[in-house]
């Protein structure tokens, strides 16, 4: 999804700095002066410091702050779960955008305004069965973003929320065959969300005809979403 969004942006005439704990797939748009990229785990506070202090040093500020790391976990019932996993999806999932936002937010409040988009899941509004610390990372998500759209709704800030259904992405690697069938059995439109469909949300959201809705979450469910 995060390569996804950063082709559209780049398609649009953008300078992106694109963070990330590993870069490889990257390469295929290496080509480009557009893109910056720099080396964090959203989950370690003084690498999300840094990350931003060298973005801003090489693009001259943050106008578009897009949270979309993450991480599935193991499905596994609750009563299972190993504690170092819960750990490890509630810090990349919600502790990383909170920080990124943490520390994003002081640069676009300078600047007199932003727009800040969390990519969260239709899972965070329903919650899966077999993935208990993934459900609660992405409510925590949405919570996350409605508490900062009223906080900063006088800095000229938007900040919004993307809710996805399952993604043909490499988070299936995760996920037992079992498990992806049970999920997709779910979506009405009957087939995976796509990561064009995703970017190109994410981008009307972060454009100039967004101009009345913050603390929003945009759903791309395929039918799935009841509220």
């Amino acid at each position: 999804i995060g390569l996804g969004i950063v082709r559209k942006f780049i398609d649009l005439g953008c300078r992106v700095s694109s963070w990330d704990i590993d870069h490889p797939s990257l390469e295929v748009i290496q080509d480009t002066d557009q893109i910056f990229q720099v080396y964090v785990d959203i989950a370690d506070h003084s690498l999300v410091k840094t990350a931003v202090s060298k973005t801003i040093e090489e693009l001259g500020g943050i106008d578009i702050l897009i949270n979309n790391a993450g991480v599935n976990g193991p499905t596994v019932p609750a009563w299972e779960y190993p504690l170092e996993e819960w750990d490890r999806v509630l810090s990349v999932d919600l502790k990383g955008v909170f920080l990124c936002c943490r520390e994003g937010i002081p640069h676009m409040r300078a600047a007199g305004g932003g727009q800040i988009i969390n990519v969260s899941s239709v899972v965070g509004k329903e919650g899966n069965a077999l993935a208990v610390a993934y459900s609660a990372a992405k409510a925590g998500v949405i919570g996350l973003t409605k508490a900062m759209a009223k906080e900063l709704v006088d800095d000229g800030i938007f900040v919004n929320c993307v809710t996805p259904a399952m993604t043909e992405t490499g988070l299936l690697d995760e996920m037992t065959d079992e498990y992806i069938s049970m999920v997709k059995a779910k979506i009405p439109m009957g087939r995976l969300c796509r990561i064009p469909e995703i970017a190109d949300m994410v981008a009307w959201i972060a454009g100039p005809e967004c101009t009345f809705t913050t603390g929003a979450v945009f759903d791309l469910s395929g039918g799935r979403a009841t509220y």
